[in-house]
């Protein structure tokens, strides 16, 4: 009798232990994503892009992952021109249940501007500016809502404000002197700033 007992437990702590191998949460995500970006510019202007995402799940509740986007068409009336890439690492924290989950992040990084900085090379005519690339701080916090079709696929909705901090710099201004009927390019301060910026991702997953 002591001997069957020991076996009928034994086989339900062998089932049990089965059962919870799996259930495992898989502990890596990869995905292809799509993204828009709100861009500050002089008309409203919402530009489309693509990355990809790799998350690495410590547990139900918290997640490290690590984004790139590139968002491709350029922005001639914007005040940082160019094209804008992105690339932003941080956690995401909350809540799965059976066939769906609900978090929030936080991803610090950097974004990039293809033409995000203006050089004066000659203020005088002819005049000569120049434009580089204009890297800096951004930030994307927001929620996340997950839905999971099988045990390794992920489909993920993304929406959140991405701030992008923009130092102290300077843009070259047209003048016109009347008396001489010269003009001259004279720099004009911009402060320091922080842009709020509205970005939403849609994306489908592999989990492994």
């Amino acid at each position: 009798m002591n001997r069957f007992l020991i076996a009928l437990l034994t086989v339900f702590l062998l089932q049990s232990q089965a059962q919870a191998q799996s259930e495992e949460l898989p502990k890596f995500e990869v995905a292809a994503e799509f993204a828009t970006l709100h861009r500050e510019s002089f008309s409203s202007r919402t530009d489309l892009g693509f990355g990809g995402r790799f998350t690495y799940n410590l547990n139900q509740v918290f997640s490290l992952e690590g984004v790139g986007y590139f968002f491709p068409k350029r922005c001639f009336g914007c005040p940082n021109e160019g094209n804008v890439a992105e690339v932003l690492g941080g956690v995401k924290v909350g809540k799965r249940f059976e066939n769906w989950g609900i978090f929030a992040k936080a991803r610090p990084g950097v974004a990039s501007f293809s033409q995000g900085k203006v050089a004066i090379v000659q203020a005088t005519a002819p005049f000569e500016i120049e434009t580089h690339r204009l890297n800096t701080f951004a930030a994307d916090i927001g929620g996340v809502v997950e839905f999971y079709p099988s045990k390794r696929i992920v489909a993920r909705f993304d929406a959140g404000d991405t701030m992008i901090h923009f130092k102290r710099s300077e843009v070259p201004i047209f003048a016109y002197n009347p008396t001489t009927g010269t003009s001259t390019i004279i720099p004009f301060s911009i402060p320091a700033r922080t842009a709020h910026t509205f970005q939403f991702m849609v994306s489908v997953g592999f989990r492994f």
